[in-house]
C-alpha cells in the first residue's frame, strides 16, 4: 500500500502498518535503505523495506566494502547502520567500551501518558536489542581514544526523550573528566513526540552541554548519517566543531515530512548542506575512519609554545627595484599561491569549508594541519577578490583554534574585498569586522605571511598585528596604484610612479615597520 511523504510516497512492505513507518523502524524481517531510486517522477523519495534473504539475520543491511552495493539487494547511496554498527565501523578493533544508563525511571506510557507508548518502546528493544535511541561509551579511532555518541535510528527512529538526554548529559560529562574529544554519529529524526515538550527541551540540555564542553576546550566532531533532520541536525550536528557527512544521507532541520510541497530536494541532502557551507566535507564511508583517525591525531597533537615560523618563500626572485615592479610580480599568473605555500608547509592538512551563514569561499582555504608534529591553524587567501563567506570562514576558524589552543597561520593574497552588490549584500563590511575583531582577540599566537598582493583593508583582516612576514615577490598597499591614480585624479600612466610615492614595495614595508621581514627561500 502507499503512505502519503510530501511530495512522494513509501511503499510499505506486506506485514508491515503505518505505525513501523512513523517510528522510523522495520520489524526484524526486513532492512532499510535511503534512498533506493526514484521511483517515479511523482515519488521522488519513496523509501523501499527489502525483504532480507532467507537465513540471514542481521537488523541492518552491512555494506559491502569492495563495491558501492550492499552484499545483496538493491543498489543504494546511504545504508543504516545500527549504533553499535556504526560504532563498529570507525572505531579500533575491541575497544569500545560502553557507558553505564544512567538510572531513571518513567510513568506508565510516559510523561504525556501516551497510549501505546511503552508498547512502542519495547517492540523497539525488541528489534534492535537496545533500550534507548543512542548508544554511548568510549573508544579509539586510530589508536586515540574518544567519547563517542551513536543514534539507534531502529528505536523510535533515533527519537530524542528523557532518557536519551539523561545518556548524551552523561557523554558529555565523561567526555570532560576524561579530557577526551567527542565524536557523535548521528542518525535522528528529531524529537520524540511521545513524550512531547519534555522531549524537545531534551536539546536545551544538549545544548548546555555542548557549550560546557566547548568551554573546557574540547573539540566535538558530528558525523552526519542518514537521517539527520530536526533537533539532532540542530544541536549535536550543527554545533559541532567539525562537521562530516555521509554521502546521500538526508540533512535538514526539516523532516521529509514537514517540508513545503515545492522544496528543493537537493536543499536537504549532505552535498546541498556542504554546498550552502553547513558542512566541512562529504566523505565517503569507507574513508570515514582514516578521516576522523586524521581529525584527532592533528586536535590532539602537541602545540607550540609560541609563533609558529613563517613558511619559506617560494619565488626565486629578489625584493622588486620600484614599487611598480613589486606590483607586477605579485600579479604574475606564475607565482606560487596559496596551496603551494600550505603544501610546503603541512606534513598534514585537514580543510574546513564554509562560514555557517549559508556561503563558501573557494578562494579561503582554512583547516588544521600538522608542521613538524605540532598542529597549527590555518587561513589562506589564494589571490582573488575574497568574499563574505571567506572572511566569516576565516573568523570560525581563528576562533576555534583560539579555544583549542592552536596557533595560528594566515596566508594573505588579495586584490581586495569582493565589492559587488551581492557582495554587499552578503555583508561585507561585517565580515571583514569580524576577522579584524578574531584576530584582535586571538590569545593564541598568530604569524601572517603576506605572499602576494595586499589589496587595502580586505587583506590586512587576516594580518597579524606586530608578527607579520612577506615574500621578495608581494606587495601591501592602502589602494591599488590604478586606483589611488585615479582618485588623484592623475592619468593611467601615472600609476607607476604613484606605486613608488605609496611605498609599496617588501623592502618599504619592513622599514615602515608594517612587516617584520622578508623571509628566504626554502634550504
Amino acid at each position: 500500500m502507499e503512505f502519503a511523504l510530501g511530495a512522494g510516497s513509501l511503499r510499505i512492505a506486506d506485514g508491515m502498518d503505518e505505525n513501523s513507518i512513523e517510528t522510523g523502524a522495520a520489524p526484524p524481517e526486513y532492512v532499510r535503505h535511503r534512498p533506493v531510486r526514484r521511483a517515479s517522477a511523482a515519488a521522488p523519495h519513496a523509501v523501499r523495506f527489502l525483504r532480507r534473504p532467507h537465513g540471514r539475520r542481521p537488523k541492518y543491511c552491512r555494506p559491502d566494502t569492495t563495491s558501492a552495493y550492499p552484499t545483496w539487494g538493491e543498489p543504494v547511496t546511504t545504508t543504516r547502520l545500527s549504533a553499535r554498527a556504526a560504532i563498529a565501523s570507525v572505531t579500533d578493533t575491541g575497544s569500545f567500551t560502553e557507558l553505564p544508563a544512567p538510572r531513571g525511571e518513567s510513568p506508565a506510557d510516559g510523561p504525556l501518558a501516551w497510549a501505546g507508548y511503552d508498547d512502542s518502546r519495547a517492540r523497539a528493544a525488541e528489534r534492535t536489542g537496545e533500550h534507548e535511541s543512542v548508544v554511548t561509551g568510549s573508544a579509539r579511532i586510530g589508536g586515540r581514544e574518544a567519547v563517542l555518541i551513536s543514534f539507534e535510528f531502529g528505536f523510535l527512529g533515533g527519537s530524542l526523550g528523557q532518557r536519551t538526554g539523561d545518556r548524551l548529559e552523561a557523554a558529555y560529562e565523561h567526555a570532560r573528566a576524561r579530557r577526551l574529544p567527542l565524536v557523535s554519529l548521528i542518525a535522528t529524526g528529531g524529537s520524540r513526540m511521545q513524550e512531547g515538550m519534555l522531549a524537545l527541551t531534551q536539546l536545551q540540555r544538549v545544548a548546555r552541554q555542548s557549550v560546557l564542553t566547548r568551554a573546557a576546550g574540547l573539540p566535538q566532531l558530528a558525523v552526519l548519517r542518514d537521517p539527520t533532520t530536526g533537533g539532532g541536525w540542530a544541536t549535536l550536528g550543527a554545533g559541532a566543531d567539525v562537521v562530516l557527512a555521509l554521502p546521500g544521507a538526508q540533512v535538514g532541520f526539516a523532516g521529509s515530512r514537514v517540508r513545503p510541497a515545492d522544496a528543493d530536494p537537493a536543499a536537504y541532502t549532505a552535498e546541498g548542506q556542504y554546498a550552502a557551507g553547513h558542512v566541512d566535507a562529504v566523505v565517503p564511508a569507507a574513508q570515514l575512519p582514516g578521516t576522523l583517525a586524521h581529525w584527532l591525531r592533528v586536535l590532539a597533537a602537541p602545540r607550540s609554545g609560541g609563533p609558529v615560523e613563517p613558511p619559506a618563500a617560494l619565488a626565486g626572485v629578489r625584493p622588486p627595484a620600484t614599487g611598480w615592479d613589486a606590483v607586477r610580480q605579485a600579479r604574475d599568473p606564475g607565482r606560487p599561491h596559496a596551496e603551494a605555500y600550505l603544501d610546503a608547509y603541512f606534513e598534514l592538512r585537514l580543510h574546513l569549508s564554509g562560514d555557517r551563514a549559508g556561503g563558501t569561499d573557494p578562494g579561503m582555504l582554512c583547516g588544521f594541519g600538522l608542521r613538524e608534529g605540532r598542529a597549527v591553524a590555518y587561513a589562506a587567501q589564494c589571490g582573488t577578490a575574497t568574499r563574505p563567506a571567506g572572511y566569516r570562514t576565516a573568523a570560525r576558524v581563528v576562533r576555534l583554534a583560539d579555544r583549542l589552543g592552536i596557533p595560528v597561520l594566515t596566508l594573505v593574497d588579495t586584490p581586495g574585498a569582493a565589492n559587488d552588490a551581492a557582495a554587499e549584500h552578503a555583508g561585507a563590511g561585517a565580515a571583514i569586522a569580524d576577522t579584524f575583531a578574531a584576530l584582535a582577540a586571538a590569545t593564541v599566537p598568530v604569524t601572517t605571511l603576506l605572499i602576494g598582493e595586499g589589496g587595502s583593508g580586505g587583506a590586512l583582516a587576516l594580518a597579524a598585528p606586530g608578527n607579520t612576514w612577506v615574500t621578495p615577490d608581494s606587495y601591501f598597499s592602502v589602494i591599488a596604484p590604478e586606483l589611488a591614480a585615479a582618485i588623484l585624479k592623475r592619468p593611467p600612466s601615472a600609476a607607476p610612479a604613484t606605486a613608488d610615492q605609496l611605498r609599496i614595495r617588501p623592502q618599504d614595508l619592513v622599514a615602515l615597520g608594517v612587516a617584520r621581514g622578508i623571509v628566504g627561500p626554502m634550504t
